[in-house]
């Protein structure tokens, strides 16, 4: 796509530094919408093979701040999928019933079932996340719990699983404005929450935590991409791009006719 390199390589060690929110590989908001719309449309057509083939599953998790675009990608990136072949989690705080289960348990089962995509909004990251920062678990549970991750991805490849993890990265000033939006937007009422806040106030916390989930948990099987999110347009038509660029590689066909259609007349 251009110089901007989203994709982590395994080993690496990421400074969000390095990465411009505001980056948008020199596409314009008119002719981005414009790709946008003929990408989703190749994206349906490769969801209708893999759905009809049944044979792999496309996982896409999403990653990000508060207000970062999650909803957002979902709806704009698969309008064109039919949802019969699809399934979308939004991970929220654990039942009563998933913290009695390992942190993973929730997650394998909602993994969506071979020929569908499966979009997780948040995922088993919360649990390297959100509980590293607030210290709910310490630096030795987290580092067992990056290989814990590392292996069940690992697991979910090797079983028909492509996985693409993408972190959603926008700055501050960018998430300020946004809360504020909703804040003041009638129709984005039931969006904010007062408990987004304090979370805000640990943004530097956040950053270093998710720096060091990218880098110990972006492999060959499960790779992250940083996402420049500021402009929504250039997020979507960047995701799309490698959202349609996985499909083919995985190249689902459709299943060949049966022979015993052979010779059937319908009157």
């Amino acid at each position: 796509m251009s110089d901007y390199k989203m994709r982590v390589s395994p080993g690496k060690k990421v400074d969000l530094g390095d990465y411009d929110p505001d980056y948008d590989f020199g596409a314009s908001k008119t002719a981005a919408k414009t790709e946008l719309e003929k990408l989703q449309a190749e994206i349906g057509e490769q969801q209708a093979r893999l759905y009809a083939e049944g044979k792999q599953t496309l996982l896409v998790i999403l990653q990000g701040m508060d207000a970062s675009g999650k909803d957002g990608v979902t709806k704009h990136v698969f309008a064109g999928v039919n949802p019969q072949g699809m399934s979308v989690v939004s991970f929220k705080t654990p039942t009563p019933q998933e913290l009695g289960q390992d942190y993973l348990w929730r997650i394998h089962a909602a993994c969506p079932p071979r020929g569908k995509i499966g979009v997780f909004n948040r995922s088993q990251y919360e649990d390297v996340l959100i509980v590293r920062v607030n210290g709910w678990i310490d630096a030795e549970t987290c580092e067992r719990r990056y290989a814990q991750i590392n292996a069940f991805e690992k697991l979910l490849a090797e079983n028909g699983t492509r996985i693409l993890k993408f972190m959603l990265h926008i700055s501050k000033d960018e998430q300020k404005a946004r809360l504020m939006d909703r804040l003041n937007s009638p129709d984005e009422y039931w969006k904010f929450s007062a408990g987004d806040l304090p979370v805000r106030a640990q943004w530097d916390e956040y950053m270093k935590t998710y720096q060091d989930a990218l880098s110990a948990c972006s492999t060959e099987h499960g790779p992250w991409y940083v996402v420049p999110s500021n402009r929504k347009w250039a997020r979507n038509l960047i995701i799309a791009r490698t959202v349609l660029e996985a499909l083919k590689d995985m190249n689902p066909q459709y299943p060949p006719r049966d022979p015993a259609l052979e010779g059937i007349e319908i009157v």
